[in-house]
């Protein structure tokens, strides 16, 4: 008897391979079997090697790219201004939220108690990095994995071929063109990374359960969870809803009319896969003119990533404090732009949020250790993260839109 296509391929879906990989890893952890162990082992060396490989590209490209392919905001200065003015400050107040988050909860303050802590050699300030942020030559940053001098020439090159491409008439150069494709590459490689990611949640989930035996102090993981959790619950029901009453929208009704578009995000994971439902979403559920939604939410979609500048943002200083670095007050204000200037060149892919941060990590020289025991609760905070960005697009076309509306 054949049997239907949609029985063949539900079992296919990437939550539940996440979550059937999630829960055999735990079960082999227990078992203590010297070959889950070690096949554990290799595979966890495997993706962290992967991470590494695109962790400098993703870094450069995500935000020259990004950039550089901006030409509509010039072409449409009104519009463009307002939603770069609007996603920039939900960006920025995100991050803001989840510094606040991780102050107060202090996660880094529970050792976790890893062996490769005692071995790691981390400078003990990022402000030592600070004098670096303007490379010597163009190759230094990546030799060096300098991630602050890397950020700085992608936007150096970003602005400078937006202008260049501006003033030939819109036409974009060849330069433009090689960094628009780079980036698709590079994406495409990421993707292909995501597909097997149940095997690395598997090995991570393995070693997982080996830390706890040893002695793992799962107290600092939690608060660092709940940071991030509460980061973004907080940035979508009480800032964005804040932020539309500014306008007079009411966040209950666009909520409503957008719940279809998040409902997808939220089990799709991705942004762009969102793209058509969030636009029919606008445009006949919440009354948002074709003009602004047509041109708002592709835009948001690249640059609009309130959740991941608040989980760049945790994750980094928690990584960072748990290795020993001591991060003063204007380091942390500091983290704040970083994070807000690498969401918003993160693609809007599954996943994407934890690549860049892993790559940022590793561009400091710090090991992804800690990021793949993150990796098996990321899978369903990824979920969370995808709906606040969408819900967070719906917000920033809704003021583009009343802005428009006054105009007029």
């Amino acid at each position: 008897m054949c049997i239907p296509l949609k029985s063949k391929t539900k079992f296919m879906n990437p939550s539940f391979l996440i979550l059937v990989a999630f829960l055999l890893g735990l079960l082999c952890g227990y078992a203590d079997v010297p070959f889950f162990n070690d096949a554990a082992t290799f595979v966890a060396k495997i993706f962290v090697n992967l991470l590494k490989l695109v962790s400098i590209p993703i870094i450069f490209f995500s935000v020259a790219s990004t950039l550089a392919g901006m030409k509509d905001i010039e072409e449409t200065k009104f519009l463009g201004k307002k939603v770069v003015t609007y996603t920039l400050l939900t960006t920025v107040i995100s991050a803001a939220v989840g510094l606040v988050l991780f102050l107060i909860l202090k996660p880094a303050s529970a050792p976790l108690k890893i062996e490769e802590l005692a071995s790691t050699d981390v400078s003990a300030s990022y402000l030592d990095h600070l004098s670096q942020i303007i490379p010597s030559n163009i190759i230094q940053p990546f030799h060096e994995n300098n991630v602050l001098g890397v950020l700085c020439l992608a936007v150096l090159f970003g602005l400078a071929l937006l202008i260049l491409d501006r003033e030939r008439g819109g036409k974009r150069s060849h330069l433009t063109e090689f960094f628009l494709d780079t980036y698709a590459v590079i994406t495409k490689i990421t993707s292909w990374i995501v597909r097997i990611m149940p095997i690395g949640i598997w090995g991570f989930s393995v070693l997982f359960v080996k830390e706890l035996n040893q002695g793992f102090a799962i107290e600092g993981l939690l608060l660092y969870l709940a940071c991030v959790v509460l980061a973004n619950l907080i940035q979508g029901a009480v800032v964005l809803p804040a932020f539309l009453k500014v306008f007079k929208v009411s966040p209950i009704r666009l909520f409503k009319a957008m719940l279809p578009a998040i409902t997808m995000g939220f089990f799709t994971k991705s942004s762009a896969a969102t793209l058509p439902m969030a636009l029919k979403s606008a445009q006949e559920n919440a009354g948002i003119s074709p003009k602004v939604a047509n041109f708002t939410f592709p835009l948001c979609t690249t640059i609009n990533m309130n959740a991941c500048a608040a989980f760049i943002l945790i994750t980094s200083l928690f990584v960072m404090s748990v290795y020993g670095a001591t991060i003063a007050p204007l380091e942390m204000l500091l983290w704040i732009g970083i994070a807000t200037v690498a969401a918003v060149g993160n693609a809007g892919v599954p996943m994407g949020c934890y690549f860049l941060t892993s790559s940022l990590l590793v561009a400091m020289g710090y090991p992804l250790t800690i990021m793949g025991i993150i990796l098996p609760f990321y899978a369903m905070i990824d979920m969370l993260e995808t709906a606040l960005n969408i819900w967070s697009d719906s917000c920033v076309a809704a003021a583009v839109d009343q802005s428009v509306a006054k105009e007029k």
